[in-house]
C-alpha cells in the first residue's frame, strides 16, 4: 500500500490517497480542500478510486466529498454514528478492501462520536483521535474525555509499536510518528487514570 500524503487547506489538514500498487485500486481518506493537486496525485499514478473514507464527520474532513464522488464515482464510508450522507456504513471491526489492501476499522470516539481510525500494512491512519504530540479537542459537540481516553488508551496504546502513524492534521514536529513513539513522547499517552485525564483534558 503506497500512501500520499497532501497537506490541504489552511487548517494543516492531510488529505490521504493510499494506492493498492497491485492493482491502481485507490481509496481517499479525508477529502476537504486543494481537491486539485488531490486529483492529480489520482491521475498522474493511473487509479481508480473506489471509496472515499472519511475518519469523522467534520467539515474539515468531509467538505470535498461530493466533488470527488463526482470525478470518480466512489462510494463514501464512514462510521454508523455519522449523520452525513454516505454510501457504506462501517462498524468496529469491519473491513474495508481495495484491491489487495485492506483497512481494518477501529472506532475511536472522544473527539467525535462517529471518530474511526483505519490500520493496514503497517499503518494507522488516525484521524483527529492522535496527533503526532497530541490528540484531537473534545469540546465540540459529540467530543467526549472519558471517551477520548479509552480510545487512546484501550485502543491505540495497545496496537503494535511499529505502526507507522499518519494524523489528520500537521501539527506536530514531524508529518508522521510511530506508535511507539508517540507512547514514550506525547504526553497524552503519559499513564493517567480516566478521572486524571478528564481533569487534565477539562482544564486546557
Amino acid at each position: 500500500m503506497r500512501v500520499h500524503q497532501v497537506e490541504v487547506g489552511n487548517m494543516q489538514n492531510f488529505t490521504y490517497v493510499l494506492e493498492d500498487e497491485q492493482t491502481s485500486e485507490a481509496v481517499i481518506i479525508d477529502p476537504s480542500w486543494d481537491l486539485d493537486t488531490v486529483l492529480e496525485v489520482v491521475e498522474r499514478n493511473g487509479l481508480m478510486v473506489k471509496y472515499i473514507v472519511n475518519t469523522h464527520h467534520h467539515f474539515d474532513h468531509t467538505i470535498g466529498n461530493e466533488a470527488i464522488v463526482k470525478k470518480t464515482g466512489a462510494k463514501i464510508v464512514q462510521h454508523k454514528d455519522s449523520g452525513l450522507k454516505h454510501d457504506i456504513e462501517v462498524s468496529a471491526g469491519d473491513e474495508i478492501v481495495f484491491g489487495n489492501s485492506r483497512l481494518a476499522v477501529f472506532h475511536t470516539p472522544g473527539h467525535s462520536k462517529d471518530s474511526i481510525c483505519l490500520v493496514g500494512d503497517g499503518k494507522v491512519f488516525s484521524g483527529d483521535t492522535l496527533f503526532v504530540g497530541n490528540c484531537g479537542r473534545v469540546d465540540l459537540p459529540g467530543g467526549s474525555s472519558r471517551e477520548l481516553y479509552r480510545s487512546l488508551h484501550d485502543v491505540l496504546c495497545k496496537m503494535d509499536d511499529e505502526l507507522v502513524l499518519y494524523p489528520g492534521h500537521n501539527y506536530g514536529t514531524s508529518a508522521i510518528s510511530t506508535i511507539g513513539t508517540e507512547k514514550r513522547t506525547n504526553f497524552v499517552l503519559r499513564p493517567r487514570t480516566e478521572e486524571e485525564f478528564v481533569e487534565f483534558m477539562n482544564s486546557d
